[in-house]
């Protein structure tokens, strides 16, 4: 059995779309089912539906053989994981976002305060940069953050801009961009490599006539 573990969301319901078009018997895979835990008519997979941002554990530790999830949550989390498909949706990037006044001069500055769900991203981003930096880790609307005088920019994930723009605020640097990913557990890829592979070739088949 090949355990594939799905996020809760649009991004596990895109999934699960792609699935269905590429494997038979997968009636029981439905978004709007209540269960966490669904089989394929034959038994040959289970899929697991939980958290994104559990995605990467459930896989690492080989609870599931197989993970979709999002590029960013890879980043933020440092998984040791073999990524293997880029799945062409969830498509966003992740940015440097502030004021417009701060297009020009925000790399510059001494000490920045960066308002954040991806603490370890813009650490790794900042690294780079020779200033002082602040994370302040929130988990809600972190455009909030320049609005009120808690940070100086944000990095976070930005789809149309809309709620930027919104805002006030503008994209001031592009980090990555980001969409869902399909990643392998070390072992299961040596376990159980042959049912993985094709799988994994079935998706792509659907991915190209797309």
């Amino acid at each position: 059995m090949i355990t594939i573990a799905l996020p809760t969301g649009r991004l596990g319901n895109q999934a699960m779309e792609i699935l269905k078009q590429a494997v038979e018997g997968l009636e029981e895979l439905e978004p709007s089912s209540r269960k966490l835990i669904f089989h394929s008519r034959d038994s040959s997979l289970r899929f697991l539906l939980v958290k994104p941002s559990d995605v990467p554990t459930y896989t690492e530790h080989g609870v599931a053989d197989i993970g979709i999830v999002g590029k960013d949550t890879l980043l933020e989390e440092g998984s040791q994981l073999y990524e293997m498909m880029d799945l062409g949706f969830g498509k966003c990037r992740m940015v440097v976002a502030g004021f417009p006044n701060k297009k020009d001069s925000w790399v510059t500055q001494s000490y920045t305060r960066v308002a954040t769900k991806y603490p370890n991203i813009a650490k790794n981003y900042f690294s780079g940069l020779d200033e002082t930096i602040e994370i302040i880790k929130l988990n809600g609307s972190v455009e909030l953050g320049p609005l009120v005088g808690l940070s100086d920019v944000i990095v976070d994930i930005v789809e149309s801009g809309r709620t930027l723009r919104d805002n006030g605020l503008v994209v001031l640097d592009e980090i990555c961009r980001i969409s869902a990913r399909l990643v392998v557990n070390r072992v299961s890829l040596k376990t159980k490599n042959e049912p993985i592979t094709q799988l994994i070739n079935s998706i792509e088949k659907i991915l190209e006539e797309k």
